[in-house]
């Protein structure tokens, strides 16, 4: 084994991307969990914006088009979440899960043409390092993070922020405060279906440039676990994304430098140190319930 082949500006960068597309879902689950709702379609929501994305780059030689279109396209889907469970008041959970899979099914039939296909170069921006060497980051990376610093300050110093999570920490008191509870929800579920879409997008356009069926691997799922390590808050939200995406890249480079263990237990890791998480922070019941939204998975029945 030869350590000496890793470059860790190499490394660095190669976590920021395998990060970025976890941390632009997680961001939407959070604002989206924020006003009470839970939306366990993020997978769905994921690969649908990757093969909408994907698909519209192809046709229109432009990756930024493709990136735009990957959100539209899982902000859609979303949108059948949201008018399922607020105005048709249909179980979140079991709607969620519905939509992952609608979500596979749709993007798998979709993007029968496009497979073998290599989609148009993203635009990126290069630096030099300390040691003269090029280092490519793409700009998705930066917008990653102003999204979630923007999210952050949204959240706690903005009133339509604020009016979010009164919603969802209790939302018969929003309602009787005049506020429109299912209008709110659906403004948060429609962009967090939005930056999950990105998210998918990034995937097939920017981290892995092609399409392949089932290409988010669980990468929803990550996302979900993300929002419960990083306990609501958005700048805790990054910090999990960069350690999910660390894990990813790790047993990456573990399977290149020829560790004598088997590639299936290496692949493995992400998705072990996701249940790890959630068994961790599901133990500590009294710290979770002060941080999670009151109204968290609640069915709002409008009265008066």
């Amino acid at each position: 084994m030869d350590f000496s082949s890793l470059s860790p500006i190499a490394l660095i960068v190669a976590v920021m991307g395998a990060a970025t597309p976890l941390l632009f879902a997680a961001i939407g689950e959070l604002v989206v969990e924020k006003s009470g709702v839970l939306n366990l379609g993020v997978e769905g929501m994921m690969i649908v914006g990757a093969i909408s994305g994907f698909a519209i780059s192809v046709s229109t030689g432009s990756p930024v088009i493709g990136i735009i279109a990957g959100g539209l396209g899982g902000m859609i889907v979303s949108l059948i979440f949201g008018v399922l469970t607020q105005y048709f008041l249909s179980n979140q959970v079991a709607t969620g899960l519905g939509l992952t899979l609608f979500g596979l099914g749709v993007a798998a039939l979709i993007g029968q043409p496009f497979a073998g296909i290599k989609p148009p170069s993203f635009p990126a921006l290069e630096f030099t390092n300390i040691a003269a060497r090029p280092v490519v980051i793409d700009p998705m990376i930066i917008l990653s993070f102003v999204l979630a610093i923007g999210v952050a300050i949204f959240l706690t110093r903005t009133r339509p922020g604020l009016i979010l999570r009164a919603v969802g920490e209790n939302h018969n008191a929003a309602h009787s405060l005049g506020y429109n509870v299912t209008l709110i929800r659906m403004a948060a579920i429609g962009f967090g279906g939005f930056c999950a879409g990105i998210g998918g997008a990034y995937l097939s356009l920017i981290r892995v440039p092609q399409w392949t069926e089932g290409m988010t691997a669980g990468a929803g799922w990550i996302a979900l676990a993300i929002v419960v390590f990083a306990s609501w808050k958005p700048s805790r939200a990054v910090l999990g994304a960069y350690l999910f995406g660390g894990v990813t890249i790790i047993q990456l480079n573990l399977q290149g430098l020829g560790i004598a263990i088997q590639s299936q237990y290496l692949s493995m890791t992400p998705y072990i140190v996701t249940i790890v998480v959630l068994v961790f922070m599901s133990a500590d019941k009294y710290r979770t319930s002060l941080n999670a939204p009151a109204s968290l998975g609640q069915t709002f029945h409008k009265s008066g």
